[in-house]
């Protein structure tokens, strides 16, 4: 299931105990009852950007854990599916910075298919249970993906909000890479991440790595 591009960074991962023993975990979880994402979307955010093209990691926690609410992307749902409060302040600031127009949709594959990697630390959750996957392995294997950008010759820019995704900074290197961090947009600590700006912060780095701008906006789906 892991995306081509990305075999040859993270297939060794999958051979070790620990990851066995977290699909065995996974598995045994489904048996029960409702896991998200679906089977199919454990490694969404990974195969909408291949390794290669990675200009921006932004890291979220978990994946939402009501039902139809996550593919796969961090901070990202389902079209159709209600934006949910994070995603509404990041919306909020991109509008308040960058004048883009808030969107009726919390869709972000636009902004994964232009080398914007959503990567969650933890690839599934257990229905109506935040972090109920926590601590049984993920972590392990979303730290290798970490270093594996970072080890890239290409540069890219770590996006960091809030005090547990920050605790990654040690597997980044910050000589060659840029890191952009601040709070969480979750509305429990919305008040500084909104006017920190880091959006433009993004944006400057990335084109002082030489890439192509990211276009920020997610286009309607109504209508």
């Amino acid at each position: 299931m892991l995306p081509a591009s990305w075999q040859d960074v993270l297939g060794e991962e999958l051979d070790k105990p620990y990851f066995k023993e977290l699909t065995e975990f996974v598995e045994e979880e489904r048996a029960r009852g409702p896991v998200y994402p679906p089977r199919e979307e454990v490694f969404a955010a990974l195969d909408a950007t291949p390794f290669d093209r990675v200009k921006v990691l932004i890291l979220g926690q978990d994946p939402y854990h009501g039902e139809g609410q996550g593919h796969g992307l961090c901070f990202s749902v389902r079209p159709g599916v209600r934006v949910p409060p994070s995603l509404r302040n990041i919306y909020k600031e991109l509008h308040a910075e960058l004048g883009h127009p808030v969107p009726d949709n919390g869709y972000l594959m636009p902004w994964a298919r232009q080398g914007v990697l959503l990567l969650n630390a933890v690839l599934t959750v257990r229905a109506g249970e935040a972090n109920a996957h926590k601590g049984k392995g993920w972590e392990q294997f979303t730290d290798a993906v970490i270093r594996a950008v970072s080890a890239r010759r290409d540069p890219a820019v770590f996006v960091l909000w809030g005090n547990y995704a920050r605790k990654k900074l040690r597997l980044i290197d910050t000589s060659r890479h840029a890191v952009v961090e601040g709070a969480h947009p979750s509305p429990l600590s919305a008040k500084r991440f909104f006017g920190s700006r880091p959006f433009g912060r993004i944006d400057e780095a990335v084109a002082a790595q030489g890439h192509a701008p990211i276009d920020w906006r997610i286009p309607d789906l109504a209508g």
